[in-house]
């Protein structure tokens, strides 16, 4: 490429997308090191993208934003690459392309009609999902590792000469000093620690709690930090387990610090959540407990599937629906705590 690129990547969310999609901007650098990379998300993904020192600048869409706030946040962009200073190459990258990455693109059509013409957008191949949920006929690849789908339409921009590769992740001193506050309450014997991820986003894709709870009584030897946001109220009925050796910091870490809690773990243990996707990104051993979603896997070798196979298996895209089993949750009930443990031993020996 010519000109020094300057590439605006649009993914307002979700967590584990987002944290996919991050994976790019090294592929990107190790390729045009002088390439400038403007993320756009939503104001509660910030911290999570500024994680990523590889990323020059975030724009943030307010909470709650409606299209005004959607028009504010594309004349910010429109200044920032005005007031770049450099002669670039201006790439958008659609790495969302729902209803609100497209309005956005309208207004920066509106505002600056010769920077819409450089779009690179990813495809949600709804044809191919449309087969797969209603008629279980799969041209998705198996696994699908969405790592790779984020990477894959930068790839005909750069002549397919973008390899793979993590992207690496600076904490803030501050976050590191909480951590190790919260850490001398802990009380525990020594350091190491196993951190489970028990909630998500959608019922379908949780692991039962008497699961999770029985996972606990099997690995009596390691200690666990439980991580979630501040509605999960049913881990403290984990926690009450063994609380001698259990934490419970659900509602307790933002998101940065929460990912700073994964990179103290020698384990993370969760089901398709952003959490895991942390793990893979920053090289920390896991265990994904995968049942009805299809999209949700890990790319690294350090991040182990476990999964039974069933002819419903995926059904959904992220969690959403309902389970049409006799046995509710089949896919998640019959990943036993049995075999988790067992995958924890092999893992940690």
């Amino acid at each position: 490429m010519g000109l020094k690129p300057l590439i605006i990547v649009i993914r307002f969310s979700s967590m584990g997308d987002i944290v996919q999609a991050m994976n790019t901007i090294a592929a990107v650098k190790k390729k045009n090191s002088e390439a400038r990379i403007v993320w756009v998300t939503k104001e509660q993904f910030k911290s999570l993208v500024l994680l990523n020192p590889l990323v020059d600048e975030v724009l943030a869409l307010e909470k709650g934003g409606g299209a005004k706030a959607l028009f504010l946040l594309a004349q910010r962009l429109v200044q920032a690459i005005e007031g770049d200073g450099n002669s670039r190459e201006v790439i958008f990258y659609d790495a969302h392309q729902n209803l609100r990455s497209r309005i956005f693109r309208i207004f920066i059509a509106v505002l600056k009609p010769r920077l819409a013409l450089n779009w690179i957008t990813r495809s949600k191949e709804r044809w191919k999902r449309f087969l797969l949920f209603q008629f279980r006929i799969n041209h998705f690849p198996n696994p699908y590792k969405g790592a790779w789908s984020y990477l894959a339409p930068l790839q005909k921009k750069f002549d397919g000469e973008l390899t793979f590769s993590p992207s690496p992740w600076k904490f803030l001193d501050s976050v590191g000093d909480k951590w190790n506050t919260l850490f001398q309450n802990f009380k525990w014997v020594r350091p190491e620690f196993i951190a489970l991820a028990p909630s998500a986003a959608w019922e379908m894709k949780r692991w039962p709690v008497e699961h999770w709870k029985k996972l606990i009584t099997l690995l009596p030897d390691h200690q666990f930090c439980l991580l979630g946001g501040p509605e999960d109220h049913f881990l403290h009925e984990l926690e009450s387990i063994a609380p001698q050796r259990v934490v419970n910091l659900a509602g307790k870490l933002s998101l940065s610090e929460s990912a700073y809690a994964i990179s103290k773990a020698k384990l993370l243990i969760s089901a398709d959540t952003g959490l895991i996707h942390i793990a893979d990104a920053i090289g920390v051993k896991g265990i994904s407990l995968m049942g009805p979603t299809a999209f949700g896997f890990c790319s690294g070798n350090h991040i182990t599937t476990l999964g039974v196979d069933l002819p419903c298996r995926p059904c959904t895209k992220d969690g959403r629906g309902q389970c049409e089993r006799k046995i509710y949750q089949e896919c998640m009930v019959a990943i036993t705590p049995e075999m988790v443990a067992a995958q924890t031993h092999q893992l940690l020996s």
